[in-house]
């Protein structure tokens, strides 16, 4: 029995000191101006704590007054500090995964030459079409797909699992990945990728949180936060003419005080962070975004197509039974069944292959005869076999064989094929029919196993308003049986990977206007895949399918795609709930700074003074400090996210936000920048 230690990260707690310290040490470092102007309203903060420090020095060289600068300095640093924190907290969550990937990057490949002689040569060196020699106990090298042998697989340094898994030549199980482990077996892998472009190398990209692209509904966010900080700049920029004019003399450090409180300073310092902790949570649930996009792309998801083999069934269909047709002996079937499935490399031929042998009661293997021509399966045939001499045989797809026999000027009892079909199908197994040249010979039963949870999970998807496709190959009757009993919306049978393709089209057309996301891990699915808004290729799948996915699902369970849209409308559901919260906050700040500035000059504007802040001083210094302790206060919120209530509507979600987020936004500064008054006060702090 093989036994694998589970390398999956421990969790880690946003309070953990190392964490912590290096956050803070990284925060520091992206003071630089040049790293800061990437988040402009920042920047001006930033700005604005510069020009206060020079003011302080000023002052303190002068012999003047200091205090109150120096403090209105050191809380705007804070404000920077404290924004900077929060994305560094969120980017250290990713790169402790990120070093843990590289390392698997660092072996030694067994490079296959023209003469199949070994050349040992670094991972990195390797090419897309290499062919690669992987035995016991090596490393993968890069990613590829097995073209020949049988190996069990440990996956963990990449996924995080401990049970190993079987991938083979042939099907959709034969895609491997670099920096995982051959525990037992033999492969030959082609390699389908070059280095940069390998699976792990895009993780690594993706988790370190540096190379991420900001998003659509990210980047207009920030152009209306943009907006909003040069309309303040404007509106403070002339508030010292309408203040002179008033006879009301106002100093520098109270207007920068007045513009970073008006700014949107909250959501400006946590939108980062919001949307590198969405990524960090999908890599928690074994769930790689190749695309910042399609993370948010998920929120909005509204029409879901499901590949029904390896996604809703276990890949590896199962034959149980051969029935013969009447006047057809069941040897004679089984013997077409056996030839025709010799050179199958699919788990459903090698399940066909080991059935028959058991029938035959044959314990050795079968000698190909040195005449045979095998026909690979295809999607667009739908069936395979093998040509010895001028005898023909072939199995698939029960209207494929059908054709075939009639075209080689067979007779086909339909209605007993129909009626074999029928009871098979209705039971959401799958029946395929053996010929040989003119004669139909019988029908093999394959089970279909559906995958645990999937049903649950599909009637959640309903009550979250996302109609679900099961898109698969199998006959009507077969897939309406599937269909039926994991409850999805709509299924469409007999399909071909164009089939899908179109699919996707119609549902994103201008017409439909909808969000569609795929799921698969076939050859066959890259062409949708490559098309859906939202896609999710299984680990387990092929090269292709990886390829074309924006995401890859590292547990292959179809199931998870709950957890992307969740993900994803969190994200979503955060940034307006900790925007509302912001400009809401600037509200209140306003009641703060405003009268302080003018009351002492106008006795009646203290009817302003709601917060009955004790001196102009304390009311500036209290909002600034508000200011700048509400984002680390917001920062566990902003990491963990706004959680998702599947029982509610958009529209109550959307009201229970503004309850509590934009009416609490206005509370909240009420009440912490009254609290802060009085400690100033009682501190002597307050001017």
């Amino acid at each position: 029995m093989i036994r694998t230690v589970k390398t999956k990260l421990p969790k880690e707690s946003l309070f953990q000191k190392e964490l912590m310290m290096s956050a803070l040490k990284q925060a520091i470092i992206n003071l630089n101006p040049l790293v800061m102007i990437k988040n402009i309203v920042m920047f001006i903060v930033e700005v604005g704590a510069i020009i206060t420090t020079f003011l302080t020095i000023h002052d303190m060289l002068l012999g003047t007054n200091f205090l109150f600068n120096l403090q209105i300095t050191l809380w705007l640093w804070f404000t920077v500090i404290f924004a900077n924190f929060a994305e560094s907290l969120a980017e250290i969550q990713g790169k402790a995964r990120s070093e843990s990937l590289k390392k698997t990057r660092e072996v030694l490949a067994k490079k296959l030459d023209e003469n199949g002689k070994i050349i040992e040569i670094p991972a990195s060196k390797l090419k897309k079409g290499d062919i690669v020699l992987v035995e016991e106990k090596d490393i993968i090298p890069m990613d590829g797909d097995i073209i020949e042998g049988k190996a069990l697989i440990d996956e963990s340094p990449v996924t995080g699992e401990s049970t190993p898994v079987i991938r083979e030549s042939g099907g959709d199980r034969c895609g491997v990945v670099g920096g995982t482990k051959v525990l037992s077996g033999k492969i030959k892998v082609k390699i389908t990728v070059d280095p940069e472009e390998s699976f792990v190398n895009r993780m690594i990209k993706m988790v370190e949180s540096a190379e991420r692209e900001k998003t659509p509904n990210e980047k207009a966010l920030e152009v209306l936060l943009i907006g909003l900080t040069i309309t303040f700049i404007a509106v403070v920029g002339t508030l010292p003419a309408f203040a002179s004019y008033m006879g009301v003399a106002t100093t520098i450090p109270v207007l920068i005080s007045l513009l970073v409180c008006l700014m949107p300073t909250t959501i400006g310092a946590l939108l980062p962070a919001i949307g590198i902790a969405g990524m960090n949570r999908l890599l928690k649930h074994n769930v790689i975004a190749l695309s910042g996009r399609a993370i948010e792309a998920a929120g909005d998801v509204d029409v879901m197509l499901l590949d029904k083999t390896g996604t809703i069934t276990h890949g590896s269909r199962k034959a149980t039974e051969f029935i013969p047709l009447n006047n057809v002996r069941k040897s004679d079937l089984v013997w077409a069944s056996l030839l025709a499935s010799l050179a199958d490399e699919t788990p459903e031929g090698k399940s066909i292959v080991e059935l028959a042998k058991k029938e035959l009661n044959i314990r050795h293997d079968i000698k190909v005869p040195p005449t045979a021509k095998f026909i690979p399966f295809t999607p667009e045939t739908r069936m395979s076999g093998v040509n010895i001499g001028n005898r023909k045989i072939r199995k698939g797809a029960i209207d494929a064989v059908k054709e075939f026999v009639l075209k080689n000027g067979g007779y086909l009892p339909e209605d007993e094929i129909d009626k074999i079909v029928k009871e098979i199908s209705s039971r959401g197994e799958t029946p395929i029919l053996v010929a040989d040249d003119h004669r139909a010979l019988g029908i093999i039963r394959l089970e279909d196993v559906i995958k645990k949870g999937v049903k649950d999970k599909l009637s959640l998807m309903k009550k979250m308003g996302i109609k679900t496709i099961m898109i698969t190959g199998d006959n009507p009757i077969t897939a309406k049986a599937i269909a039926k009993k994991v409850g999805v919306d709509d299924f469409i049978a007999n399909a071909k990977p164009e089939t899908k393709l179109k699919i996707v089209e119609k549902y994103e057309s201008k017409e439909e206007r909808h969000i569609v996301a795929m799921i698969g891990d076939g050859t066959n699915d890259a062409p949708a895949l490559a098309k859906a808004d939202v896609a999710i290729a299984m680990s387990s799948g092929t090269s292709a399918a990886k390829e074309a996915a924006n995401m890859v699902d590292l547990d292959s369970t179809p199931s998870k795609i709950i957890k992307v849209v969740e993900v994803g409308k969190e994200i979503l559901i955060t940034r307006g709930a900790m925007t509302t919260f912001s400009v809401t906050n600037d509200v209140a700040k306003y009641f703060a700074i405003l009268p302080a500035i003018f009351s002492h000059k106008y006795p009646e504007l203290a009817v302003l003074n709601i917060m009955g802040l004790t001196t102009p001083a304390s009311a500036v210094l209290s909002a600034v400090i508000f200011n700048a302790i509400i984002i680390p206060l917001l920062i566990p919120l902003a990491l963990r996210g706004v959680r998702l209530r599947p029982g509610l509507s958009p529209s109550q979600m959307l009201i229970r936000n503004i309850l509590i987020y934009g009416v609490g936004g206005l509370i909240a500064p009420f009440v912490g920048i009254k609290l802060i008054d009085i400690l100033l006060v009682s501190l002597g702090l307050g001017g």
